[in-house]
């Protein structure tokens, strides 16, 4: 038995499946008449599946910690919190103090989890002063100004595994995830954690798996290991400064690790 949905303006099927606590996959079983699931139109009928009990609340634990997730209900959004233990256990963010660090990080990168997908949108003024050296002249800086694929395609070429500009790597695998996923190698990378072939469809880091691309990420860079050195603002500043490249945000992901840790360690 299914529900049905009519799409609204700005909807995707990503964001469809998590607002009803649904896998993109079993969205997509549930509507064989999709062909194209980046082509939906406003006003479309879709069906929604039941979706499968998780164990979206209660206690998740694993090895040495556990992770009360009811004290994070009405801190973080219901379709985020479904997210959680899928990760407790496959990549070890099992204890409040690592599971703190990681939310705090994921937070501030995604705008505390509204953004999953990188916004190139830029007008001249902003993209002279965030990628200014790869527009030196001001007819550069007005022939990409506000054409987004253009953007992503020069800003991240032959970077991370990328191609050139014409390949549209940069712009095909731009940042996506609640910690930004980068580059065709760091796509390639996180692929051999999945079944889908999300070199061949990048939108489903942002769609399918945003928490776990972050959680991917938080695992590969040894975050884990950083953020069980303690509760200090020095721990948050050098997890930072691997997430990061620096310290951009550093007052709010230390506000979100406080809150997030006060919470998890009662």
């Amino acid at each position: 038995m299914a529900n049905t949905y009519q799409i609204k303006p700005g909807d995707t099927l990503g964001r469809i499946a998590a607002a009803h606590q649904l896998s993109l996959a079993d969205l997509l079983a549930a509507n064989r008449q999709i062909t194209n699931p980046n082509s939906i139109q406003v006003g479309q009928i879709i069906n929604l599946p039941v979706p499968a009990a998780t164990p979206a609340s209660g206690t998740a634990s694993s090895g040495t910690g556990a992770v009360n997730l009811d004290a994070l209900k009405g801190h973080i959004k219901p379709e985020v919190l479904a997210q959680i233990p899928a990760i407790i256990d496959r990549f070890k963010i099992n204890t409040p103090l690592v599971m703190a660090h990681f939310l705090a990080q994921c937070a501030h990168e995604s705008c505390d989890f509204t953004a999953v997908s990188e916004n190139l949108n830029y007008s001249a003024a902003a993209l002279k002063s965030t990628f200014g050296k790869y527009f030196a002249t001001d007819a550069l800086l007005a022939a990409y100004a506000r054409k987004p694929e253009a953007i992503g395609a020069r800003v991240y070429a032959l970077r991370n595994g990328n191609g050139n500009e014409a390949s549209k790597d940069g712009w095909n695998f731009r940042g996506r995830g609640f910690i930004q996923l980068t580059g065709k190698s760091n796509y390639a990378a996180f692929a051999k954690f999945v079944t889908d072939n999300i070199l061949a469809v990048p939108d489903l880091v942002a769609q399918k798996y945003p928490l776990l691309s972050a959680a991917w990420f938080f695992h590969d860079r040894k975050l884990i290991e950083m953020s069980a050195l303690g509760a200090t603002d020095d721990v948050v500043t050098k997890v930072t400064r691997v997430v990061n490249g620096g310290t951009n945000g550093l007052a709010e992901r230390i506000k979100y690790f406080k809150t997030y840790y006060a919470l998890l360690h009662q």
